[in-house]
């Protein structure tokens, strides 16, 4: 039987059938491509105010004719030699240090032993029996990036200040062995440790970042299959599967109750997937995961809040809205999430997006939840407050523009006249 109706090769020939597709899908290729790529090529070069704990826990007296003791002025040369903004060096006492390891306030620690300036002074006398020791600690939770650039910096600050050390150790100390006077050139060891361990199963730090994903993932994956899913019940989009075609019968329902209904079933549907993760991810796979209860009811408000806001721009701009949707929810939120590479180190337009972007505030509320104790100064808080201004937003947002168009006559079932 001969084929009937336009043939596909002659509509390829109209410019303007390709004008559109061709400018969206350019548009979204340059901007992700700017947006990811620009956010980790140099980490280093962006870093600014990077939080590292400082901890001078030397309380010897000076050496003579010093006027204060070694591990002080460490403290303050590490400080002073650190460029520009680079760095929020906190200097802090021990415990203060290990309060903030473990509520995630800082990346990295680096601790100046006590009775360090009675160990420089053996050391320069001969009578030591070991190297003066410095300590830097990593705190994996943080994510394993953010940990190892807090540890190269600190790594770097104790090298710069045993050079410091070693000037003043061989202009003052005598003549000795050329092995003696080597040692003294660069006097200080320096060894790395674990500040805040975490599980073996924790991805190197990345599972919260991954888990945030899923739930962010399933909001808004979910979301838009109970989107086409109820306007294809509903008799406002065609229905396919292969060569399978259906259309239901136009059920004729205002967009506010279409908007409602498909609100209730991304509540309930939530329940559904937030739990299928939980068991895929803890029971299954055997991710570290304290706060269980907690963590399912933070994932579930969490992927109900990015559902709840898919449905409120779809059902406000339509057809296009699933693509501004997947910027808002995807694209603009995981390069400024901070939860791969530390928001110290992207550019300031990354910064700046993440002050509201929720991918940010949701990984901060995972991460807090897995690594930190769920502690509420570690993140959880803050994150409690923009799921719930998300949620209202999304209802206000939403439903204000759907009974805007009810209000306007503008009803999906009815014909428009072109």
């Amino acid at each position: 039987m001969a084929s009937t109706g336009a043939r596909a090769v002659a509509l390829a020939r109209h410019a303007k059938l390709w004008l559109v597709p061709s400018l969206l899908c350019g548009l979204v290729a340059v901007v992700l491509s700017l947006l990811y790529m620009g956010g980790i090529l140099n980490p280093t070069g962006h870093l600014h105010r990077l939080p590292i704990a400082l901890v001078n826990g030397d309380h010897s007296a000076p050496l003579p004719g010093q006027p204060q003791n070694v591990g002080v002025q460490v403290s303050r040369a590490i400080v002073a030699g650190t460029p520009g903004s680079t760095v929020d060096w906190r200097q802090v006492t021990g415990d203060e240090a290990r309060d903030q390891l473990s509520s995630g306030k800082v990346y990295g620690a680096l601790i100046v032993p006590e009775g360090f300036t009675s160990s420089v002074a053996a050391l320069a006398t001969g009578r030591a029996t070991q190297r003066p020791t410095l300590t830097v600690l990593t705190n994996p939770g943080l994510g394993s990036l953010g940990s190892s650039i807090a540890a190269q910096i600190s790594q770097n600050a104790a090298h710069q200040a045993s050079l410091a050390i070693g000037q003043q150790l061989t202009a003052t100390a005598p003549v000795g062995t050329a092995a003696g006077r080597l040692l003294l050139a660069d006097p200080l060891a320096v060894t790395t440790q674990v500040g805040h361990p975490i599980g073996s199963h924790s991805g190197l730090g990345l599972s919260a970042f991954y888990y945030t994903l899923l739930a962010v993932l399933t909001g808004f994956v979910g979301g838009n299959i109970i989107h086409n899913g109820v306007d294809g019940a509903l008799g406002y989009s065609d229905t396919e599967f292969g060569p399978w075609h259906t259309r239901r019968p136009t059920v004729p329902i205002s967009r506010t109750q279409t908007l409602l209904l498909k609100m209730i079933m991304t509540a309930g549907i939530m329940l559904l997937t937030t739990t299928l993760v939980m068991i895929c991810a803890i029971a299954i796979l055997g991710m570290d995961a304290p706060h269980q209860a907690l963590l399912w009811v933070f994932s579930y408000c969490a992927s109900l809040a990015v559902g709840l806001g898919v449905q409120a721009i779809n059902a406000a701009l339509g057809g296009i809205g699933q693509l501004v949707s997947m910027f808002v929810f995807i694209a603009l939120a995981l390069p400024s999430s901070g939860a791969t590479v530390p928001l110290q180190a992207v550019p300031g337009f990354y910064r700046f997006l993440g002050t509201f972007e929720p991918m940010r505030q949701l990984s901060d509320g995972i991460r807090a939840i897995v690594f930190f104790d769920a502690r509420s100064d570690a993140g959880l808080t803050r994150a409690w407050i923009m799921i719930a201004i998300g949620i209202a937003l999304a209802l206000a947002f939403g439903f204000a523009m759907t009974r805007y168009y009810d209000r306007k006559g503008l009803h999906r079932w009815t014909p428009q006249p072109e």
